[in-house]
């Protein structure tokens, strides 16, 4: 099993940037919870709008690794 979920991600990495998020969007909400998690309206609304502003690529999504580099160099 452990083979086919590397050759699974290795596929994945290898599609274009929406179609990653689309997946990582469908598995994350596939997850169950224990405990529902609870958000304000107004964070509710925050987080719809960036999704959808990722969905249409209008935000600018860099790697989360390089942005704490970059974060490090600016700051330490």
């Amino acid at each position: 099993m452990l083979r086919h979920i590397e050759t699974l991600t290795k596929q994945a990495l290898k599609l274009a940037p929406a179609s990653k998020r689309y997946i990582a969007e469908i598995l994350l909400e596939s997850l169950d919870f224990e405990e529902d998690f609870i958000v304000s309206e107004e964070w509710r609304q925050e987080i719809q709008k960036h999704c959808k502003e990722a969905d249409a690529n209008l935000s600018l999504l860099i790697d989360g690794e390089q942005f704490m580099i970059e974060l490090k160099q600016r700051y330490l």
